[in-house]
């Protein structure tokens, strides 16, 4: 990943045309009436949520943390981790987003990648305010449309 925080941009919104002007300065986005921090683990839900929202995604992260992922869902009252798979960096102004993704077999892998980027793009700068500079995709593995009735099956071929 780049480092964001070593850009020297210089990012002005104008929210209202004629009074406030915000501006984004270490890390948090600043007006007249106050200051606005952004945590990591808001970039990197943002990120996780919106590569899950496309088409083609079938999961987020490699094998080991989407085997404990699944352990995590059994147990009850427990929810799938959004982060899982995203590894984000944040600077003053800008993110960069290395996210880890299963395909459905079949898809295109650039034409989901492309997808992806540019729901995570939008979706991390419309709702953070950060430019988004890089998104990497790494694909760790391919799903097969038979995959999920073997993992769910006992010796006995039973499914659970």
């Amino acid at each position: 990943m780049t480092n964001p925080a070593t850009t020297t941009s210089t990012a002005k919104t104008s929210a209202r045309s004629d009074t406030t002007v915000i501006e984004r300065e270490s890390g948090a986005l600043s007006s007249t009436h106050g200051t606005t921090t952004i945590s990591d683990v808001v970039v990197q839900k943002v990120a996780g949520l919106a590569t899950r929202e496309v088409a083609g995604v079938h999961a987020l992260g490699g094998g080991a943390a989407r085997a404990f992922n699944a352990l995590r869902e059994r147990i009850p009252g427990a929810t799938a981790s959004s982060g899982q798979g995203v590894a984000v960096e944040v600077g003053e102004r800008q993110a960069a987003i290395d996210l880890q993704i299963l395909v459905d077999y079949g898809v295109s892998i650039t034409d989901l990648a492309r997808a992806v980027r540019r729901n995570v793009i939008t979706a991390v700068e419309t709702m953070t305010g950060l430019e988004v500079v890089e998104v990497n995709i790494g694909v760790s593995d391919v799903h097969l449309p038979g995959d999920d009735v073997a993992a769910d099956t006992t010796e006995t071929g039973r499914v659970l």
